[in-house]
């Protein structure tokens, strides 16, 4: 495979891999990230988990607040190089700088484009109930995630799947389908496909507000909701005025009880009644406690019946 001279554009823990493999096969001359941000209760600048990698492995660092500003686009064009590769960066590439490179722009998406374009394709998918999604590697044009096609690659999702575990599969399927796209790029047999724009839907960035559970949903879509959310913002729901976050459940059979309604709270287990079927709670956080299974919980802090979560 030709050694390319690669800037590499990435933020979270999901596009580590692909910067890692990028380092072993080709000329890594820059990695962009986003700046520092303030995390925690005391407000501590951190950086991103690609900058900690990028600086372990002696990678020269760049975090510019917009990639847009024209320093910023002065320094991409004295770098020039023969290939940007983008990994959830966090910020759109304005046209000048896709400009830049000889072979392009490419990015890894984590989804099956065109479906679940935008921020969040991991957690609208699972939320959404989907038996599968996958990864997209695709050269990347000025709209938002509406480049040409190249190599994709399934993950099915099975019914209890969490977001963590999801990540965890499309972050390792990502890095090999990106490295057998630069291998097609360089054999010149890289296949390339355009977006059918009607078959496109959103996949827009998650609020805190996201998690709130409407208990006259179903007990599958509510399922669905936390399993989506696991990471962050997480589920949430109310007993009385008291917040409780809910991170793990289990589809039950049971079809009695109004929505919300607590159907058992004992050394048994905690039962939620749906809109149509109800929860088993297997994990849950009280209001500043710590994530904890649920029949763990219920033998210190009694939930007295009847009782209902709600608003």
């Amino acid at each position: 495979m030709k050694r390319f001279r690669v800037v590499f554009m990435g933020t979270p823990e999901f596009a580590v891999p692909c910067l890692a493999a990028l380092a072993e096969q080709t000329e890594v001359i820059g990695v962009v990230t986003q700046p520092d941000r303030p995390r925690g209760r005391g407000q501590r600048l951190v950086p991103s988990p690609v900058k900690n990698w990028a600086a372990e492995h002696g990678l020269p660092v760049y975090q510019p607040e917009k990639l847009k500003a024209e320093d910023s686009v002065k320094l991409l064009e004295d770098l020039n190089p023969e290939l940007i590769v983008v990994v959830a960066f966090g910020q759109i590439l304005p046209q000048r700088v896709l400009d830049i490179p000889a072979y392009g722009c490419i990015n890894v998406h984590a989804s099956l484009l065109p479906r679940y374009r935008g921020a969040a394709p991991m957690q609208w998918s699972i939320i959404n109930g989907e038996s599968k999604t996958g990864v997209t590697t695709m050269f990347m044009d000025a709209g938002l995630d509406t480049g040409d096609m190249l190599l994709r690659q399934e993950v099915e999702i099975s019914e209890n799947m969490t977001l963590a575990e999801l990540h965890d599969r499309l972050m390792d399927s990502g890095a090999r389908l990106l490295m057998e796209t630069l291998e097609q790029l360089s054999a010149g047999t890289l296949p390339r496909e355009k977006q059918v724009d009607a078959d496109s839907d959103y996949a827009p960035m998650l609020t805190k507000e996201t998690g709130h559970i409407d208990w006259r949903k179903s007990a599958r879509e509510i399922h669905n909701l936390v399993r989506g959310l696991d990471s962050w913002p997480g589920a949430y729901t109310f007993l009385g005025s008291q917040k409780y976050k809910i991170w793990r459940t289990r589809l039950m059979e049971q079809e009695h009880g109004a929505a919300g309604e607590i159907l058992q709270a004992d050394d048994k287990g905690l039962l939620v009644a749906a809109g149509s079927g109800a929860l088993q709670i297997l994990e849950l956080q009280a209001p500043n406690g710590k994530r904890m299974p649920a029949v763990e919980y219920l033998r210190g802090h009694a939930i007295k019946l009847p009782a209902r979560f709600g608003d």
